[in-house]
């Protein structure tokens, strides 16, 4: 089985500017997740998608080649699965074909080997799609609320009878920790959930999902103690 990584980063980041190149422990943000492609013995090769020139020599220099993504295709409102999509036709145009496709996107810097690893060990012949989720703080069964223009609030999932968190189902967070499917996958269907999905449960210490200038900064304080 030929598994390839892939890193998808953009130039342009509204919540934090420049993340993707931002330093996290001395290192560009993007170099945490080649890094953990590197460590895996089942990798056969690493791969970043990108529209901006300073991404695409860092990712060189830290070992991954680069894979020019289209403009259209690296605006604030473009699809991640249409970037999968380029990157997969991108590689077989050019004769190189794979059975696995793993991403690790750039914003879940504290990931372990061993949830990757993880992910790896869950994918079987039945399955399409494995994510990767964390324990999720609120419920739409107990404390999550959807509301109208004028304040008008109510229970996400109501008419259950749950008056306790404990008695409401489980729930959990997708993160952006990996995702792990198949090139076939990505071509034929349009999402994640339109195949069988598969989950690995990460620990919210490793499962912070960096998106607005708050969270890097608790990713900065979370990889600082796992320094220590």
């Amino acid at each position: 089985m030929t598994l390839f990584a892939f890193v998808f980063a953009r130039g342009g980041s509204k919540g934090v500017p420049r993340k993707n190149v931002r330093e996290l422990g001395g290192s560009p943000l993007i170099a945490h997740s080649i890094r953990t492609a590197r460590e895996l013995s089942e990798v056969d090769g690493i791969f970043v998608s990108t529209d901006c020139d300073e991404i695409a020599q860092i990712a060189q220099e830290y070992g991954a080649e680069v894979i020019r993504r289209p403009a259209e295709l690296a605006t604030d409102t473009a699809s991640e699965w249409a970037a999968w999509r380029h990157a997969v036709n991108y590689l077989e145009e050019q004769g190189r074909t794979f059975d696995l496709f793993l991403s690790l996107p750039a914003t879940s810097p504290l990931r372990a080997r061993q949830d990757v690893e993880a992910c790896l060990n869950m994918m079987d012949a039945e399955t399409d799609v494995v994510i990767t989720v964390t324990p999720s703080a609120r419920s739409p069964y107990f404390n999550m609320v959807k509301r109208t223009d004028d304040g008008r609030s109510e229970i996400v999932i109501g008419g259950t009878g749950v008056s306790r968190r404990q008695d409401a189902p489980q729930v959990f967070d997708m993160t952006t920790v990996a995702y792990l499917t198949r090139p076939g996958f990505i071509k034929t269907r349009n999402s994640l959930f339109d195949g069988v999905v598969r989950s690995v449960v990460v620990p919210k210490h490793r499962a912070v999902d960096i998106d607005d200038e708050i969270d890097f900064q608790l990713a900065e304080l979370l990889y600082a103690r796992g320094q220590q």
